[in-house]
């Protein structure tokens, strides 16, 4: 059940408030502030776009009350939270980003009377908890929303008129026992599932985002220098490119991988606390996430000294070679999860080549060369770094690609440093290569293009 509530716990700190109370200091706080700002906004871009998909997503559920919660804010420890952001099925159908209200809550109601075939079959009203006046102890009082603490927030009519759609306060808002949430695994996988084809606005937006990653890619190159000096090397890295993401964005899409030498075969290696040193690969995984909420997600393994050991480009070529394979095939029609067979068949004939994975018996299909990639090569990109996670199977991974998806493409080969299957020269070795790929009516679109690819690039780079 939905609650009407904006942050995960309430925090009491009356213990060690020093907050006048009199009526005297009450009366002198509340008054004799200038008029705020009430201008009402022109419709953002996303407006449009997000009426169209709450339309789509009511054509499928018609007659009934669809409740879709942004989410209150986490706390992170004591009366501390957690940077706000708001469920991606929410922020897709409501167009609002980085700038949500916390505890927001989206409601279709059904109209009466209508039918599948009806232009339209619910009215949005989007309800939160609007700002407080200068005449309210919460303005000064309360560090959780009052504005004296976080700064301003908008009116309901600011909000109405920002995003198209009627609003009213959250205290309004009343759950009925018949709702469709996203606890519903029905009505998550059709809200998930909406997004498996981007429109032209998300289109735009992922290129925005990988455009920001590139420019944090660079500037992680220009601080190579530093990140060798430092005991913590890797932290430099995850640093510079998370202040580009917060420059141009909001913040990271998801937790920076910045792992070098032995840590790249670490797959998901956060923990960032490692040396950085020339000979060793550093392979940085990383996206910015802009204000709408989109994100990229982009690999590039790149030699700390400038130049590839003989070892280390014959790994990265191979890796390369299958990512090429992968993105030669993408066309809409074909089913999604070929974009990885066809990979993997890369990835096999090269471990095979260079003597890695046993010889088979006959009837023996066991994929031996799994062991050194063991994660798929393509999700679906957008609000999620990994998007559309509710959908069926049928519509995922054995779904049919279709012009305006947008997915990863990311094989990699990884050597553990204790792997004894493999030759010692090879073993610390990771390589990854992810590219964002947009599916367009005859082909695809690398939007990562231009962060280079190529050994002779990378080192050039």
């Amino acid at each position: 059940m939905t609650e009407t509530t904006t942050h995960e716990v309430e925090i009491d700190n009356t213990n060690r408030s020093t907050t006048p109370r009199s009526d005297q200091f009450l009366n002198y706080i509340m008054s004799d502030w200038a008029e705020g700002d009430n201008a009402l906004p022109e419709a953002r871009e996303s407006a449009a776009h997000a009426a169209a998909r709450r339309a789509a997503l009511g054509a499928q559920f018609v007659g009934e009350r669809l409740v879709i919660d942004a989410g209150s804010m986490k706390q992170r420890s004591n009366d501390t939270f957690y940077q706000y952001r708001a469920h991606s099925a929410f922020s897709h159908l409501t167009g609002w980003g980085a700038d949500c209200e916390p505890g927001s809550v989206l409601v279709l109601d059904p109209l009466a009377g209508a039918g599948s075939g009806d232009a339209a079959t619910h009215e949005a009203t989007l309800y939160f908890r609007e700002r407080a006046g200068r005449d309210s102890e919460e303005f000064f009082a309360n560090p959780e929303i009052g504005e004296f603490w976080i700064g301003p927030r908008p009116s309901l009519a600011q909000v109405a008129a920002d995003l198209g759609i009627r609003t009213a306060p959250l205290a309004d808002f009343v759950a009925g026992d018949g709702d469709r949430t996203l606890d519903d695994a029905d009505f998550a996988r059709a809200a998930s599932e909406l997004r498996l084809v981007k429109d032209a606005y998300e289109l735009a937006e992922m290129q925005a985002a990988v455009d920001a990653t590139a420019r944090g890619f660079d500037e992680v190159l220009t601080a190579l220098g530093r990140a060798t000096a430092e005991r913590r090397g890797e932290r430099v890295i995850e640093g510079v490119f998370n202040l580009r993401a917060r420059l141009d964005g909001n913040t990271v899409g998801y937790d920076t991988i910045a792992a070098a030498g032995a840590h790249a075969c670490t797959l998901h290696w956060i923990r960032n606390d490692g040396e950085v040193r020339n000979g060793d690969l550093l392979l940085l995984d990383a996206g910015v996430e802009l204000d709408s909420l989109y994100t990229a997600d982009i690999t590039r393994t790149i030699p700390i000294s400038g130049t590839f050991t003989p070892v280390q480009r014959r790994v990265y070529e191979a890796v390369l070679e299958a990512a090429d394979a992968a993105r030669a095939i993408v066309r809409p029609g074909i089913r999604f999860g070929d974009v990885h067979d066809e990979a993997m068949k890369v990835i096999e004939r090269k471990t095979r080549e260079w003597g890695l994975t046993p010889e088979r018996a006959e009837g023996d299909d066991t994929p031996y060369h799994r062991r050194y990639m063991v994660h798929g090569t393509s999700h679906h990109l957008g609000l999620d770094v990994h998007d559309c996670a509710q959908a069926r199977r049928e519509m995922y991974l054995d779904g049919i690609i279709e012009p305006g998806m947008v997915f990863t493409i990311e094989p990699g080969l990884y050597f553990q440093p204790d792997d004894l299957t493999v030759p010692e020269e090879y073993r610390g070795i990771g390589v990854r290569i992810e590219d964002d790929i947009v599916v367009t009516e005859d082909g695809c679109v690398n939007l990562s293009a231009g962060i280079p690819r190529s050994a002779d690039d990378v080192e050039a780079w």
